[in-house]
This record gives C-alpha cells, structure tokens and sequence, in this order.
C-alpha cells in the first residue's frame, strides 16, 4: 500500500510545473499498476492543446470552468465540477480555462514521467525499462 498527500509531490520529479499548467503525478509507469493518475490545475486565462496519439486519458474536472474543443469535430464542450470527457479516440483538444481549472487525470498507458509534448501536444509513447 502506498498513501501520497499532494504537498509530498511538491517541487520533486513528479511535479511538472509549465506555463499553462501544473501536473503532479501520483502513480506513473514505474509503479507497475497499468496506469498513471494525476492531479492537473489549467491557469485561468490559458488555452492549452493536446493530443494523446499514443495514450488514452479520462479527466475529472472537480474545480473551476472553461470549455473543451474537439479540434477534428469542432464540437465544444463546457467544463465545470462533475464534469469527465473521455479521451478514447486519441481526440486532438484545446482546453480553455475561464478560471483555474483542476481535474484528476488517468492514463493509459501509464506516463512515466519522463514525457514532454511534442510541438502538436503529443506525449511519445515511453515505456518502463
């Protein structure tokens, strides 16, 4: 069993800090359960795309608004608390955020950590050794 309070994550290796966004991942690849979660806070005022060619990613957005655009459809989406958008089809996405915007993330495969979006949002599919 293992227990992560958020503050552990803080400034180490699992936190991600860019611009746009804050990722602190608490499970990745190397802790060999099939998954990565992550709590993922999107700056209020950003616009943010992503496309996960090599990952599925389901997001649980428990604070804050904005809107989801699938770039392909141009269908847009609101997002608010209690809301999931589901990644399944490797959907390229923009993701504006109105306020802070904080969401729960699980990928699959899991992320190990190591990834860093390419110029079109892509995380490369990195495997564990």
């Amino acid at each position: 069993m293992k227990v992560i309070h958020i503050e552990d994550l803080d400034g180490g290796e699992r936190d991600v800090d860019v611009e746009n966004w804050r990722s602190r991942r608490f499970v990745l690849a190397g802790d060999k359960v099939g998954f990565s979660f992550h709590d993922t806070l999107l700056r209020a005022g950003t616009e943010s795309e992503f496309w996960y060619a090599n990952h599925v990613e389901c997001v649980y957005v428990y604070e804050g608004t904005g809107t989801l655009l699938n770039r392909d459809t141009g269908e847009e989406h609101e997002l608010r608390p209690g809301t999931v958008y589901l990644l399944d089809k490797h959907d390229r996405h923009t993701v504006k955020a109105t306020t802070d915007i904080r969401t729960a993330c699980v990928f699959n495969p899991p992320v190990t950590g190591r990834e860093v979006h390419d110029e079109n949002g892509v995380y490369p599919l990195v495997v564990e050794a």
